[in-house]
């Protein structure tokens, strides 16, 4: 009889802690009593090492604070005049003040004036533009990126790296630990050797035991002399060329920067160069001046679990919110919040276009039932969900009305926006609007639309998946 009282006190002990540990977010902690049900005592333990959250660590509250600041001073000493000449300008530019206001106030990140932007289709034109960029170099070559593979394209880009850097080039080089789990120590020595600095942003090991796991550096970033970069859904690998003979074709979306928005791309770089590097970059060279004309309006956000904003997230949201004729979404992976949800029903309910392109084939099963575990209720309030055909869709694309669109790292779901590092590039421009928004139609046309007749008779097997799956969406 003791055993038993010891180990209902012990599973008391496990719900109390997650219920303490997760009270401010009600679907994690109903997702990891669901784990720790199935599992009583593997089930804490994973809490234990997966679910910290980040900004509980009082250095990396201290180092993000400190990071911030000095990265902010940089733009700040280099780019001063831009910022002041937009933030006493821009009001003007929307048609919705909440949305203005909330982009506005995003700590770290303003909307720069002076700059050219180009949308980059599928792999193939991105890199292309990219090594073409890196052939072009002169003083310095940031890489970042979640995945590099050592395969045909990974080789391209670490031999054109490796040429640069023997022409004298400074070259810095991130990848994520987990993302990039499989990058061989050869390929890694093989930077070393040729005198670049590469480092990954948390090691496998040193995360699990550092109860870090569970965050991600998901960025993908290029910035070449300080004048051009690169960010969106693409990292470095042959499956994004159609490689992965399970997936086939993979549809993605980049964009080439030039101007202002790059100085934000760099000191996202800096602040990460220096969380896993220790060096502080703060050669003027980093900020050169460019000469862009007022062409387009971007403005650069990054979120991450060391923010105490969810700005990505906040930016959907008002988006959304915002539309008064369209909202139109690529994404791979949808796993909405409650606000995202509730945005998006409210938006199609009050007679906005809401459109979302998610992929056909998935590269992941369990995420898929969970992204179709919450498409039935926002399909009877008369959101439109299409299914790309012509292979994997991985581009994370938003338009909303004519007023802004957005690009960049991360997807629709819960990771993504409260769990990883993630950076997305919005953009305020007629043109770029209406070329994304052609880009949309084209892969609409490649698409099939899921009816809701045909949807609600799916299995009671499908059901149920989609239920365990979505219990445990919070965590994935």
């Amino acid at each position: 009889m003791i055993w038993v009282v010891c180990v209902l006190l012990l599973f008391i002990f496990q719900t109390a802690t997650i219920l303490i540990g997760e009270y401010k977010r009600p679907s994690k902690t109903v997702a990891w009593l669901f784990v720790l049900f199935i599992f009583p005592i593997i089930g804490f333990l994973m809490y234990y090492f997966l679910a910290k959250e980040y900004t509980q660590r009082k250095t990396v509250r201290r180092k993000g604070r400190r990071r911030s600041s000095e990265t902010r001073h940089q733009w700040l000493g280099m780019g001063s005049h831009n910022l002041e000449r937009m933030e006493e300008s821009h009001y003007q530019l929307f048609e919705d003040s909440r949305l203005c206001g909330l982009l506005h106030n995003i700590p770290g990140s303003a909307i720069s004036p002076n700059n050219r932007v180009d949308v980059l289709r599928n792999a193939d034109i991105t890199y292309e533009s990219m090594l073409e960029a890196i052939e072009r170099a002169e003083k310095h070559i940031h890489f970042e990126f979640y995945t590099i593979r050592h395969d045909a394209i990974g080789n391209r880009f670490q031999e054109a790296l490796i040429r640069k850097a023997m022409q004298g080039v400074k070259v810095r080089v991130i990848y994520d630990g987990i993302g990039s789990y499989s990058l061989s120590n050869a390929y890694i020595n093989k930077f070393k050797q040729a005198g670049i600095e590469i480092y990954p942003f948390l090691r496998p090991l040193i995360a699990f035991f550092d109860k870090r796991i569970n965050y991600r550096n998901h960025r993908k970033i290029i910035v070449i002399d300080g004048l051009v970069g690169f960010v969106g859904g693409i990292n470095i690998g042959d499956e994004y060329l159609g490689g992965d003979p399970k997936l086939g074709f993979w549809r993605d979306t980049h964009l080439k920067l030039h101007g202002d928005s790059v100085y934000y791309l760099q000191t996202t770089f800096m602040t990460d160069w220096l969380f896993v590097s220790g060096e502080r970059l703060t050669d003027n060279s980093m900020f050169p001046e460019h000469h862009e004309s007022k062409t387009s309006l971007v403005q650069v956000i990054s979120s991450g679990p060391d923010a105490y904003w969810d700005a990505i997230q906040e930016m959907f949201f008002a988006g959304i919110v915002a539309a008064k004729k369209r909202v139109y979404m690529t994404t791979p992976y949808f796993i909405p919040d409650a606000s995202i949800t509730m945005a998006l029903k409210t938006a199609v309910l009050s007679g906005v276009d809401v459109r979302i392109i998610l992929p056909y084939k998935a590269d992941s099963r369990i995420v898929q039932y969970a992204s179709r575990s919450y498409l039935l209720e926002l399909m009877q309030a008369g959101v439109q969900f299409y299914l790309y055909r012509k292979g994997f869709m991985h581009a994370k694309v938003m338009i909303v009305d004519h007023m802004m669109a957005t690009v960049g790292t991360a997807n629709v779901d819960m990771r993504s926006f409260f769990s990883n590092f993630e950076l997305n590039a919005v953009m305020f421009n007629r043109d770029v609007i209406d070329r994304l928004e052609a880009d949309f139609w084209t892969d609409l046309k490649d698409s099939e639309e899921l009816k809701l007749t045909e949807f609600e008779q799916r299995s009671r097997l499908e059901k149920g998946k989609e239920v365990i799956a979505r219990l445990l969406s919070p965590l994935f």
